[in-house]
């Protein structure tokens, strides 16, 4: 007995003991992982800098970009409020929500010479950058450790300067500062002096949170918002950190004046003139169904001391908005100044309630109001379709745009601002998916005040367009002439084989010199000054190839047919010295859906075969450094024509698109059909998961940050206009989640743990995992600490890079070994 006693406890504790081991060794270990050299050398390549022309066009500001931040730098505290994310140390955007530039160099376009801006703090963060109105300066934001300062510079000697502490006000997506008109004076958002320590939690509930319709009987079919308020407490946090108190600094002074009463701001907008203050501000009661700019708000107009001169509008709550892409909020909407004007402000107002099924004659209104604005506001042009934006002339000529996305249509009409009941004349009926035939966007220039109007020859006749130039052979941009009287356009300049050259802007029409972006396929992009009329090119930028090892990857956009008929296209990369009588290779096709209303549209070019062929993090270009075929911007649409709504059809469209693109590869004798891997990020994600649960065409799937149910998604999703409810078949059919009993390919499910994204809640990719593992299938997860929707940290970029190469090198490339 006593052998027994003393044999069962050493048993049960070996058993013990293995089944830890057991589990420990199952477990993998939890660090960030490095992939191959090649890889991580070409995530860290430095990224080519920014340009920003000065409004004169006589300047520019070279903008550098740091590294990659570190895993440290988003592990900083996170508050997640009214659809935004706020860093509370800094009172502004959170790390994964802000990108910083750390060097600055002016360039002279006429001497050609570059200087640095001095006097910056070591390693700092720079970020919303603006030029004054004269050109003489720029402003801009410093993030410190506790708090956001507001900084100058000037052009003359690149020497900055530091304008007030770290009490900006930069919660939000809203602009935190903004020139006036004089050139030295910055108007901007301060965070209130004594606002004490940040309101605590109750440690004990006083009761449960309730939401309730009771009273009201709103229908309020809202979308899948993230990060709304959750109750009492989070609305005193909004109120805290999202409180400004306004104020105007005199630059070279440096005195600042607080003006107003302070409140949750979410636009603040000077008129041209620079005399009166649009203030367009954020009122309770909150909700917690929909974001910020959503919620009520009141606006008003001031004097630049901060006195109220005008309330033009208490607008409510929006959170029964009609459901569709051409529904709007009740009441005014889209305030702002004219840019031609010195005082007049406009406005768009819904005549049918913002609901696009009411049959009305007409959609929406405009209406002005010009300083004292003691009048009453004056009619301008009836839509027939919805508001879609202004571009400002001068009194006798400015261009209103009206849309409708059911049926994909956008409309400009040149109208008379000063002589609103004129009738407007018809300037361009399109398309929004009609790309080849889509005549660019007016040129605008600076004018007295400093703000953007239409850019016209000396006579006022003439407007210019420019545009990215779609057509069968790729995207040529161009720049055209249109003549106002006769509504016709005459073609100044358009990109040439075998470059892809874009006009960033004008320098001088009557010259005809503009400032243009130029690149090749193994050419890296740099600006240069063009001469449309002699065709001369002058180089201004020398920025060095970031990848000088990838000169040779051979790049080809590749067309060909789906099964019925439709164009397709998709950008062809293959490793440096590939040759046909290497053999098929492996490939990584990358790809997103969109859908379309026309087969015409869905097939045409969108892209050119004369781009650089850059890789950043997120391409999948760069796997030719691993031997793989990569098939990126794989065309993926989806069409539906007349009455016929595209996702009825997706999965069947979807598989035919994926047949068709390796098919392409195979018949070119480049592609291994039997090993490839699809890709995707976000709706692309989604993709993934229906082409492996609807077809055997893949060895393996990787899928970043999507949305696999769509009953999560019930009010709609991407493009889908229609409910849950609405389209109940569809929403199951289309959903890789009701389907994870037929996925039999290896499937990585890669997702960001703080993903705000509408619809693609981390939620999404756990849940799926699940199924796919409960039903047998391989699957892989990695959930990303810190990370949102996009990837910022180094380390967990590195890390899907890694997770990224053994998936392919496990599953595709050594397929069966």
């Amino acid at each position: 007995m006593r052998r027994n006693s003393f044999f069962k406890p050493v048993v049960l504790s070996c058993i013990i003991l293995f089944v830890f081991c057991f589990l420990l060794l199952s477990q993998e270990e939890l660090t960030y992982r490095m992939p191959p050299k090649e890889i991580a050398e070409l995530v860290d390549a430095p990224r080519t800098p920014s340009v920003w022309v000065s409004p004169d066009s006589k300047t520019l500001i070279i903008l550098e970009f740091p590294g990659l931040p570190s895993i440290d730098e988003l592990a900083q505290p996170e508050l997640k409020l009214a659809g935004i994310r706020i860093n509370p140390r800094t009172n502004g955007p959170s790390p994964g929500q802000a990108f910083y530039y750390n060097k600055m160099t002016f360039k002279d376009l006429k001497k050609m010479k570059e200087y640095p801006v001095t006097g910056l703090p070591q390693d700092p963060k720079i970020s919303n950058i603006s030029w004054s109105p004269d050109s003489e300066k720029i402003a801009f934001l410093i993030t410190r450790p506790g708090g956001i300062e507001l900084w100058a510079a000037r052009v003359k000697d690149g020497k900055a300067e530091k304008l007030t502490e770290a009490i900006i006000g930069a919660v939000g997506y809203w602009p935190s500062f903004q020139w006036l008109s004089d050139s030295k004076r910055i108007l901007f958002k301060a965070v209130l002096e004594d606002r004490g320590d940040p309101p605590q939690k109750d440690p004990v509930p006083k009761g449960p949170v309730v939401q309730s319709n009771v009273k009201d009987k709103k229908t309020a079919p809202v979308r899948t918002y993230q990060d709304l308020l959750k109750n009492k407490h989070d609305e005193e946090l909004f109120v805290y950190y999202a409180t400004s108190q306004q104020a105007i600094i005199d630059v070279d002074q440096k005195k600042i004046t607080s003006i107003g009463k302070p409140g949750i701001v979410r636009g603040l907008s000077a008129s041209p003139d620079g005399n009166f203050i649009l203030v367009e501000m954020i009122k309770q009661p909150f909700s917690y169904q929909v974001p910020y700019y959503l919620f009520a708000q009141s606006i008003e107009i001031w004097d630049t001391n901060g006195k109220p001169v005008k309330k033009i509008a208490d607008i409510p709550l929006a959170d029964d908005t009609p459901k569709g892409f051409d529904a709007v909020r009740k009441g005014p909407r889209s305030f702002g100044w004219r840019a031609d004007a010195p005082a007049v402000l406009y406005w768009a107002e819904a005549q049918d309630e913002g609901d696009p099924k009411k049959e009305v004659d007409i959609r929406d209104k405009l209406f002005f109001l010009a300083a004292p604005f003691t009048g009453k506001p004056v009619e301008g042009p009836a839509l027939k379709l919805r508001y879609g934006g202004c571009y400002w002339g001068r009194g006798d000529m400015a261009m209103i745009v009206e849309r409708w996305w059911k049926t994909r249509k956008r409309v400009t009409y040149l109208f008379q601002p000063d002589s609103p009941a004129k009738p407007v004349e018809l300037i361009f009926d399109i398309s929004m998916e009609d790309k080849y035939n889509d005549p660019g966007y007016f040129v605008f220039t600076p004018n007295q005040w400093g703000k953007p109007v239409m850019l016209t020859d000396k006579t006022g006749q003439y407007l210019y367009l420019r545009g990215t130039g779609a057509s069968p052979e790729g995207n040529r941009p161009f720049i055209d002439k249109f003549e106002l009287k006769t509504k016709k356009t005459t073609r100044l300049w358009r990109s040439k084989a075998p470059y892809f050259e874009y006009p960033v802007g004008v320098i001088d029409i009557g010259k005809l010199r503009v400032l243009t972006r130029r690149e090749g396929k193994k050419i890296q992009p740099n600006y240069y000054v063009r001469n449309l009329k002699s065709g001369k090119l002058k180089q201004i930028t020398q920025f060095p190839h970031p990848f000088p090892k990838l000169k040779d990857v051979e790049k080809q956009l590749i067309k060909y047919k789906r099964a019925d008929g439709v164009d397709l296209t998709g950008n062809l990369y293959l490793p440096p010295g590939y040759k046909k009588e290497d053999g098929p290779l492996p490939v990584l096709l990358w790809a997103y859906p969109v859908e379309f209303k026309s087969k015409y549209a869905a097939g045409q070019v969108t892209d050119s075969p004369y781009r650089f062929i850059y890789m950043n993090w997120w391409s999948s270009a760069k796997w030719v450094t691993m031997g793989y075929a990569v098939f990126n911007r794989v065309s993926m649409p989806i069409v539906g024509e007349g009455d016929e709504e595209p996702n009825d059809t997706y999965r069947k469209q979807l598989v035919a698109n994926a047949k068709a693109a390796i098919d392409k590869l195979a018949e070119m004798g480049v592609g291994d059909p039997k090993r490839v891997a699809v890709g995707g990020h976000s709706y692309g994600a989604f993709m993934v998961g229906n082409l492996l649960a609807h077809s055997r065409l893949f060895s393996a799937g990787i899928a970043r940050s999507g949305a696999y149910n769509r009953t999560l998604t019930p009010f709609g999703f991407q493009r889908e206009e229609r409910t849950l409810w609405e389209a109940l078949d569809t929403y199951i059919a289309m959903s890789p989640f009701m389907h994870a009993d037929k996925i039999k390919d290896p499937i990585l499910l890669i997702h960001g743990e703080v993903d705000n994204n509408s619809g693609t809640f981390p939620i999404q990719s756990k849940r799926f995992y699940h199924a796919l593992k409960g039903h047998g299938a391989t699957v892989r997860m990695v959930l990303l600490p810190y990370e949102s929707h996009g990837y910022d940290a180094r380390e967990s970029i590195m890390h899907v890079m890694w997770e990224t190469y053994n998936w392919l090198e496990k599953y595709v490339k050594n397929k069966g070994n």
